[in-house]
């Protein structure tokens, strides 16, 4: 029984409610709602199953290999939600002018209501802290900004850019602490996945609209509610990096110590000479190697263990 509570925590369970399950509620909704209308009466006939348990079983495997095809886009799904693709450079530029003034806006509301109540400023200082450290960092939307924060918070607190060195850490952290990581990341990826299929079953919907067949009250109330749903779960993504984003200073927090012994490295007990290690650490592994880092690297280097003396 630990092994299987041990699986079903690991990847699979992160692929299953991620992006697996809001696939399958999409593909009902669409079944459901879009589909009656597209039908024609040559499929109604005989293509289309006949027994529900065909159209669940039809379903459950469109479910799966759908929610497989969103899992290995989900890099391009979140850069655009986050303003890095597919972006006009006027929009960007722009969506970075109205964050930075929301930001703006948060922390003037948080300084003058020093007499207000302690839950209306920690409501506030939970806005102000999905935003990154630096004005440089910002990016045009509040989900681009709520996953940058904490993207440049190893950098920002030790040098070590975990956007070079992820793999390294999440090999060298605690199990536990990448298990966190993983299951924080998932509550995330439902949302997105939940999004982008209200998005394209409301865009179905709409096209069906088209059709002789088409019920149009239904697929104009599909597309309507789904369209105004979508709003709610971009908000509700956002709100769910705050796990993420402490699943990640965990991951760098405890996860730096055994890092550095993986790469054959003493943690300094200065923080300032930390910073420098992992700033050397980082340079190395995205540069090519130059001699110089010979005598950069010797102080931070491990001794190798004495030979076993003769006797």
């Amino acid at each position: 029984m630990g092994d299987i509570a041990k699986g079903a925590l690991g990847g699979g369970w992160t692929l299953l409610v991620g992006w697996i399950l809001p696939t399958a509620l999409n593909l009902a909704v669409f079944l459901f709602a879009v589909a009656p209308s597209l039908r024609r009466p040559a499929l109604l006939a005989g293509h289309w199953p006949a027994t529900g348990g065909h159209t669940a079983l039809l379903l459950l495997i469109a479910a799966v290999l759908l929610g497989l095809v969103l899992n290995a886009l989900q890099t391009p799904l979140y850069r655009f939600l986050e303003g890095y693709a597919l972006w006009p450079a006027v929009a960007y530029e722009r969506g970075c002018r109205v964050q930075r003034a929301r930001r703006r806006r948060i922390a003037d509301r948080l300084t003058a209501t020093s007499g207000t109540s302690p839950i209306r400023r920690a409501l506030l200082t939970e806005k102000l802290s999905r935003y990154p450290v630096g004005d440089e960092q910002i990016a045009p939307t509040r989900l681009g900004n709520a996953v940058r924060r904490f993207e440049e918070y190893g950098h920002d607190r030790y040098r070590l850019d975990t956007q070079v060195l992820w793999n390294e850490l999440t090999s060298a952290a605690p199990e536990w602490t990448r298990r966190q990581n993983d299951t924080a990341r998932t509550n995330v990826d439902f949302f997105v996945a939940l999004l982008y299929g209200h998005a394209a079953v409301a865009g179905s919907a709409c096209a069906a609209l088209a059709s002789g067949r088409a019920d149009r009250p239904v697929l104009v109330v599909t597309a309507v509610v789904l369209t105004a749903l979508i709003p709610v779960w971009y908000r509700a993504a956002v709100a769910a990096t705050d796990e993420w984003a402490a699943a990640v200073r965990a991951l760098v927090n405890l996860g730096r110590k055994p890092l550095a012994e993986a790469f054959g490295l003493v943690l300094p007990a200065d923080l300032e000479d930390e910073r420098t290690m992992w700033q050397l650490v980082t340079r190395m592994s995205r540069r090519r190697y130059a001699p110089a880092a010979r005598a950069a690297f010797a102080s931070y280097r491990a001794r190798p263990p004495e030979p076993p003396t003769q006797t």
